[in-house]
């Protein structure tokens, strides 16, 4: 027998519980001025206990070919990509409605 979801009640290959937290994110990708000058993208608001952060954070490491991190709920990334961050997050499955950029 396959494992049950314990919010939804499905098995684990129909669960939709990460796709319902997706839609219901609040977030806000925007810029931070570092050391040096330097420059750095942060995507904050993705809820921590519905989503895996870290997996976020290396899709889109590897998709921009930059460095980052993921720490306290926080995703940054090393240069400003805040467009192609949104557009990256909404093919993710995150809703366009929802990503608030700045």
């Amino acid at each position: 027998m396959s494992e049950i979801c314990s919010r939804c009640g499905l098995p684990r290959e129909l669960c939709v519980c990460e796709t319902i937290a997706k839609e219901s994110q609040r977030i806000s990708v925007g810029i931070v001025k570092k050391k040096f000058g330097k420059i750095s993208t942060v995507v904050e608001g993705i809820d921590g206990k519905e989503i895996n952060i870290r997996e976020v954070a290396k899709k889109l490491k590897s998709s921009f070919a930059c460095g980052g991190t993921s720490k306290n709920g926080i995703i940054e990334l090393q240069g400003d990509h805040r467009q192609k961050v949104k557009e990256e997050l909404i093919k993710f499955g995150f809703a366009q409605d929802t990503i608030d950029v700045k």
